[in-house]
């Protein structure tokens, strides 16, 4: 079942982390600075957020471009890759919504239970 030459195992897949889904939606309609990422994703460090960056443009689902300006601008933009998984994001989200009334009960079970 867990056959360690499977595909999911060798490349491990940046959404499932905290930010990632949510750096991959938020460059779903073009590309964004730093900045930028920081006003939807307010709940992110500074630090955290250029760690999920860093690793997503490591696996090869966004591209960093560095312009040569004064003062110095950075965009992050999602590759062919990166977008593939706006769909898989979307059923996720799906399922989420119609699922979120018995996720909260059980959330409020486990809670309960300690």
């Amino acid at each position: 079942m867990f056959d360690p030459a499977c595909p999911s195992r060798l490349t491990p897949i940046r959404i499932a982390d905290k930010w990632g889904g949510m750096i991959i939606l938020c460059l779903e309609h073009g590309p964004r600075r730093f900045s930028e990422l920081r006003i939807p994703l307010h709940r992110v460090t500074p630090k955290v957020l250029t760690e999920s960056l860093r690793a997503l443009e490591r696996d090869g689902m966004i591209t960093r471009t560095a312009y040569a300006e004064n003062p110095p601008r950075v965009e992050y933009a999602l590759t062919p890759l990166g977008r593939s998984l706006l769909s898989m994001i979307a059923a996720c989200r799906e399922w989420a919504a119609d699922h979120l009334d018995e996720l909260r009960a059980a959330r409020e079970t486990f809670a309960g239970s300690r």
